[in-house]
């Protein structure tokens, strides 16, 4: 009789340890689906706030990469642009026509020295994606004695006010200066000042 109720009580108590376990399992499931599902929403958040909303970024990719690359290196290479005319009708091919610089510098102290770096005056065709924009193609002035004709083509009517922006250097050493201050703030660097080879430092401003 005694070895009934022994057996009963084991019985009952592995079956109650089973049934713990299994609400133990099912409450951890429960616990990872809510936790991936979090995860899941938090990656798809971040992605969104990623993604690209404008043309500029995939334009300064590309004078980096593709124009900064092939001058003298440099710490940081720092590339802006004056936006001459823009055509959005088509997702798939937009056009920017606008005068392009893009810059090396190193840091000497306080101060960021060019390295080196030049215009690329010109039209970007850009794509939108999934994600942002990329340039697919770019239609760059030429150098030497092709310069006037190739800008004139490219810029076509646009070509008086692309003229006006790419010859007035007092504004455009103003823009650099403001761009170079938004980079140096963006990224930590400890500089006030910028410096061309052969000419005096000047201020860098908000």
């Amino acid at each position: 009789m005694k070895k009934n109720i022994i057996a009963v009580a084991v019985i009952v108590a592995l079956t109650f340890v089973s049934c713990q376990n299994n609400q133990a399992n099912i409450e951890k499931q429960n616990i990872n689906s809510v936790v991936e599902s979090s995860e899941t929403k938090n990656i798809s958040s971040i992605q969104e706030e990623e993604k690209e909303t404008t043309y500029f970024p995939a334009i300064e990719r590309y004078l980096i990469n593709e124009c900064g690359s092939k001058y003298l290196e440099g710490q940081y290479c720092v590339p802006f642009q004056t936006v001459i005319s823009v055509d959005e009708r088509n997702s798939d091919d937009i056009l920017v026509w606008g005068d392009f610089w893009v810059f090396n510098y190193n840091l000497g102290g306080d101060t960021l020295e060019t390295v080196s770096g030049g215009s690329h005056p010109g039209l970007m065709h850009i794509k939108q994606t999934d994600t942002g924009y990329e340039v697919t193609a770019f239609d760059q002035a030429e150098d030497g004695s092709r310069n006037l004709p190739s800008a004139k083509r490219i810029f076509g009517e646009r070509y008086t006010a692309f003229h006006a922006v790419n010859s007035d250097a007092e504004r455009r050493e103003k823009h650099r200066a403001e761009v170079l201050a938004t980079y140096v703030k963006k990224h930590n660097i400890p500089a006030t000042k910028y410096k061309d080879y052969g000419w005096s430092a000047k201020s860098l401003t908000n």
